[in-house]
C-alpha cells in the first residue's frame, strides 16, 4: 500500500513539475536570427525514412544549478530525460514555418557532478499522422545563455539508431472500413533495445557522433531554412497516472484477480496462448505502460478500442458478450528481463484494451499495467447545476469528450484522426473558454489555421497537415473564430493581424457571386456541410454546381459578423460593403428559394429537396422576416421529411433557437445526449448510430450551451465588458451556473416563481455590467452579487 502511495506522489510531482515547465521566459537574444546550437542526426541513415534513435550529453556541473533553462525540438518528435527522468516531451504540433520549440528548466532534475541528458527522437516517416508536418530526422537543444550553452547539440552528442522497432498495425483504415490516419503502432523487440540507455550509468562509447545538419534558425530570419523556430504558445500536456479499473475477459486460463497492479502481479505460464480484455470504463487518451518480467520468447499484442464490435457494430457500449476487439494495435516481444517497460511512442485512445499474449519456454511476469493520461492540461473552472441530475451526466460526458479532443492542438477525434478542423475548433473553442477560461489553445488554432491558407486566399480545412485539404465553409468559421475571440477577449492586437487574411476569405467567396441570382455560384474544393444523410459526402445540394441557399446564407452570416468586427478595428468601408453584401444574399436567397407553401428554406432554387440547415441559416441571419421566424422554427423541429442536423450542426440549431425567441425549447431538444448514454457511450459521438468515432468534441456543446442558454450568460459587447444574461430553463426549476471571465467570474443562481416568475441572484465581475432579461423585460447588472426576481 505504501509503495502504491508513494508511486502516486511521485506522478503528481512529475505532473507539476511538467505542468510549471513551460512557463519559463526565453532570453530575449534567442528570439531573432541564429542560434549556436545545431540541427543533429544519426549519421549513415535515411534522412527521411522512419527510425527511432537516442541522443545522449554528459555534463559536469560544479554545484547544483538554481536555474537551467534550455530550449529543445525535434522532427518528428522527441521525449526528453534528464538523469533517467522523463522531463517533457514535443514539439507542440506545427509546420515548417512554425516549428515549435519547448522552453524548460532542468534545474529540478540535474545534480552536482555528471549529469546525463538524453533524448528519444522518432521518424515515422510515410507512416506518419497526417497531423504531422516534417522535414528529416533530426534533434535540437539550446542553453539559454552563455552558462548553459554547455548543453548545446552538436557532434559531441553520442546516437544511436534503436533498430528494436518497426511500424504495425499499418491497416487500420482498411481492417476497421474508416478513415483513420494518426499514424502507426510500434513493434518493439526487447533483445535489441538498449535498455538503460537514457541512465547516467550507461556506457555509450560504441554510439556513433552526432552529425550536425544546420544552425537552427527564427522565423523571420535566415536564407536557407530547414525548420523555422518559433516558441511554444500553449502549456505541456499533462501526464497523470491512471490506473485500469477491470478485467472484464480472460480466455486461455483462470485468473483469481478483477484488476492488475505491482501488488498483485500476474503470471503467464509457458508455453501458453491466454487473452485479457481491460475496461477502462470511460473512453480516455493515455499511454498505456506494460511492465513485465521473464517471457523470453513471448509475444504480447495490445489492441486499444473505443467500443466492442459484433458483426462490425458497436451497440451498447457496455456490452462484450460475443463480441470482439477490433483497431490500433502495439506488440511487444520480451527477452527475459527483469521489470521490462513497454510504452508506446504516442498516446493510444481506448476504452477497452485487449492484451493477447503467447509465451515460450518461459513463463511471463505482468508486474503492472496502468495508464498516463495525457491531453491539454485544462482545468474546470465552470459549474453548472440543476433539478434535472441527468443533466449532470450530460454536462460530465461532455467535458470528458471535450477533454480528450483537445491536445497540442485540437482534435476532431482521438481515436481516427486527431486533426484539427474549423468546424469542430469553433465549438471546442467557446467550450475552452465557457469552462475553463484559457484561451491558448484558441489562440493557437487560430494561428495554426492563418498559417495554412492557399494561394486563393481560403485556409485549409484542417491544420497542421501534411496531406492538403480546402473545405471553403470551414473557412468561414475561421471568421466566425475571429468574431467570437473578439466579443469574449479583449486582446485587440492580436486580432488585427488576422483581419486582412479573413478579407482574403470574404472576397473568395465574393468573386463567386451568381449575380443573376444574388446567390452563391459554383464553387471549387469540398463545400463539406454535415455529415447527415441526405448531404452525399457532407455536400448540400448546390454548393459545387451552384446556388446553395446553406452556403450562401452561412457566407451572410459570417458577412454580418465581419462586418461588426471590421467596423470595430475603424474599417469602415469594409465594414459597410460587407453589410451591404450580406443583405443583397440574403433577399436574393429568399426571393429565389424560399417557399411560403411549405413556410420552409429550400436548399436550392429547384425546391427540390429540404434541409433542417436551410432553414436554421435562414433564422440565424434573419433572411427570413421576424414574423417567419417561430413558424419557420417549429416546422423545423416537426417535420421529418427534411434533411436533418446531426449532432454537430445542432449546436447552430441552438443558435437560431435563441435568434427566434424560442430558446426554452432547448431543454427538450437533448434527447440525441440522453440516448447516447442510453446506449453506455461515456464520451459523445461524431453521429447517430452506427458512428465511426464514439469521441467528437463537435458534440460536446451542451458544455457551452448549459452556460450560454440555460443560464444565458453571452457577452452583451465585444471583449465581454458587458454581460448579458438571458436564462431560458425550460421546464427546468431550478439552475445554477458559474463560469471564468476575463475580470473574474459570472454567477447565476435562479428558481422559478409559478408560471412565469423567475427570482435569484446574479454575481457579476469587478468592473462590469449588463443587462438581465426575462420575458422581454430588462433589469440592469452592476459588478457585485444582486437579487433577481420577476
Amino acid at each position: 500500500m505504501l509503495k502504491r502511495i508513494v508511486v502516486v506522489l511521485l506522478a503528481i510531482i512529475n505532473t507539476c513539475l511538467i505542468a510549471n515547465a513551460q512557463n519559463q521566459t526565453i532570453n530575449p537574444k534567442l528570439l531573432s536570427g541564429q542560434w549556436n546550437a545545431h540541427w543533429i542526426t544519426c549519421p549513415d541513415v535515411p534522412a527521411r525514412a522512419y527510425g527511432v534513435y537516442h541522443f545522449r550529453k554528459t555534463i559536469n556541473l560544479t554545484t547544483k544549478p538554481d536555474k537551467f533553462i534550455v530550449h529543445v525540438s525535434a522532427d518528428n518528435r522527441y521525449r526528453l530525460f534528464v538523469n533517467g527522468t522523463s522531463v517533457c516531451f514535443g514539439p507542440a504540433r506545427g509546420d515548417l514555418y512554425n516549428w515549435f520549440y519547448e522552453t524548460i528548466d532542468l534545474a529540478p532534475y540535474l545534480q552536482a557532478g555528471k549529469n546525463t541528458i538524453a533524448a528519444q527522437v522518432w521518424n515515422m516517416a510515410e507512416h506518419a499522422a497526417v497531423a504531422q508536418v516534417s522535414n528529416q530526422t533530426a534533434f535540437m537543444l539550446q542553453g539559454d545563455d552563455k552558462a548553459q550553452e554547455t548543453i548545446n547539440t552538436d557532434k559531441t552528442w553520442k546516437v544511436i539508431k534503436d533498430d528494436a522497432y518497426e511500424p504495425c498495425s499499418l491497416d487500420n483504415g482498411a481492417r476497421l472500413w474508416a478513415y483513420m490516419v494518426i499514424g502507426p503502432g510500434d513493434h518493439v523487440k526487447a533483445n535489441a533495445y538498449p535498455w538503460g540507455w537514457e541512465q547516467a550509468g550507461y556506457n555509450d562509447e560504441s554510439w556513433k557522433n552526432a552529425t550536425g545538419i544546420a544552425q537552427p534558425v527564427n522565423a523571420g530570419y535566415g536564407t536557407d531554412n530547414m525548420w523555422s523556430l518559433a516558441p511554444r504558445t500553449i502549456p505541456l500536456m499533462e501526464e497523470t497516472l491512471q490506473r485500469i479499473p477491470s478485467i472484464r475477459r480472460v480466455t486461455g486460463m483462470d485468473i483469481q484477480v478483477t484488476s492488475l497492479d505491482s501488488a498483485h502481479p500476474l503470471t503467464i505460464p509457458a508455453n501458453k496462448t491466454v487473452s485479457i480484455l481491460f475496461d477502462q470504463g470511460v473512453n480516455t487518451v493515455a499511454y498505456p505502460e506494460l511492465v513485465v518480467s521473464g517471457g523470453k520468447a513471448a509475444a504480447v499484442k495490445l489492441t486499444y478500442a473505443e467500443a466492442m464490435f459484433k458483426d462490425r457494430k458497436k451497440g451498447n457500449r457496455n456490452d462484450i458478450d460475443g463480441r470482439e476487439i477490433m483497431g490500433n494495435y502495439d506488440i511487444f516481444e520480451p527477452d527475459g528481463g527483469e521489470k521490462r517497460l513497454f510504452r508506446p511512442l504516442w498516446f493510444r485512445t481506448f476504452r477497452y484494451l485487449q492484451l493477447d499474449i503467447t509465451t515460450g519456454d518461459q513463463p511471463l511476469v505482468i508486474n503492472d499495467f496502468y495508464g498516463k493520461y495525457t491531453g491539454y492540461p485544462f482545468e474546470q473552472k465552470a459549474v453548472f447545476k440543476s433539478n434535472d441530475a441527468s443533466l449532470q451526466d450530460i454536462w460530465n460526458v461532455g467535458w470528458r469528450t471535450a477533454r480528450l479532443c483537445a491536445g497540442e492542438n485540437y482534435f476532431d477525434c482521438p481515436y481516427y484522426e486527431q486533426l484539427q478542423y474549423e468546424g469542430d475548433t469553433r465549438i471546442q473553442s467557446l467550450i475552452s473558454l465557457y469552462v475553463t477560461g484559457d484561451d491558448r489553445l484558441m489562440r493557437k488554432a487560430i494561428n495554426d489555421f492563418y498559417k495554412s491558407r492557399v494561394p486563393e486566399g481560403l485556409t485549409q480545412g484542417r491544420y497542421p497537415s501534411n496531406r492538403l485539404q480546402v473545405i471553403p465553409p470551414f473557412s468561414l468559421y475561421w471568421v466566425s473564430m475571429l468574431y467570437d475571440y473578439w466579443m469574449h477577449r479583449q486582446d485587440e492586437a492580436f486580432l488585427q493581424q488576422y483581419l486582412m487574411a479573413a478579407a482574403g476569405v470574404l472576397d473568395w467567396y465574393e468573386k463567386n457571386i451568381d449575380k443573376s441570382k444574388n446567390m452563391l455560384g459554383p464553387m471549387k474544393w469540398w463545400g463539406f456541410v454535415d455529415w447527415n444523410t441526405k448531404f452525399p459526402n457532407g455536400v448540400p445540394d448546390g454548393a459545387t454546381d451552384g446556388n446553395s441557399s446553406v452556403i450562401t446564407l452561412q457566407y451572410v452570416y459570417t458577412l454580418q459578423q465581419a462586418a461588426a468586427l471590421f467596423a470595430h478595428f475603424g474599417k469602415q468601408n469594409e465594414a459597410a460593403h460587407y453589410e451591404a453584401l450580406a443583405k443583397q444574399l440574403s433577399k436574393g436567397t429568399y426571393l429565389q428559394c424560399f417557399d411560403k407553401s411549405k413556410g420552409l428554406m429550400a436548399n436550392t432554387p429547384a425546391k427540390g429537396s429540404f434541409s433542417q440547415h436551410a432553414s436554421i441559416l435562414a433564422v440565424l441571419t434573419q433572411c427570413v422576416e421576424k414574423n417567419e421566424m417561430q413558424p419557420v422554427m417549429k416546422k423545423i423541429l416537426s417535420d421529418n421529411s427534411l434533411s436533418q442536423a446531426t449532432f454537430y450542426y445542432r449546436f447552430y440549431l441552438t443558435l437560431a433557437l435563441k435568434k427566434a425567441g424560442m430558446a426554452d425549447m432547448y431543454y427538450s431538444q437533448l434527447k440525441p445526449w440522453r440516448d447516447m448514454l442510453a446506449m453506455g457511450l461515456t464520451t459523445f459521438a461524431e453521429n447517430p448510430e452506427p458512428t465511426r468515432s464514439d469521441c467528437h468534441a463537435w458534440s460536446s456543446s451542451p458544455n457551452y450551451d448549459f452556460l450560454a442558454t440555460i443560464c444565458g450568460i453571452m457577452p452583451e459587447s465585444a471583449g465581454f465588458k458587458t454581460i448579458r444574461i438571458e436564462p431560458h430553463p425550460g421546464e427546468l426549476k431550478e439552475i445554477y451556473g458559474s463560469m471564468p471571465h476575463p475580470s473574474g467570474s459570472v454567477e447565476v443562481s435562479l428558481q422559478r416563481k409559478g408560471e412565469n416568475g423567475l427570482q435569484g441572484t446574479v454575481t457579476l465581475p469587478a468592473g462590469t455590467s449588463g443587462k438581465f432579461v426575462w420575458n422581454n423585460k430588462e433589469v440592469a447588472l452592476k459588478s457585485g452579487k444582486q437579487q433577481i426576481e420577476f
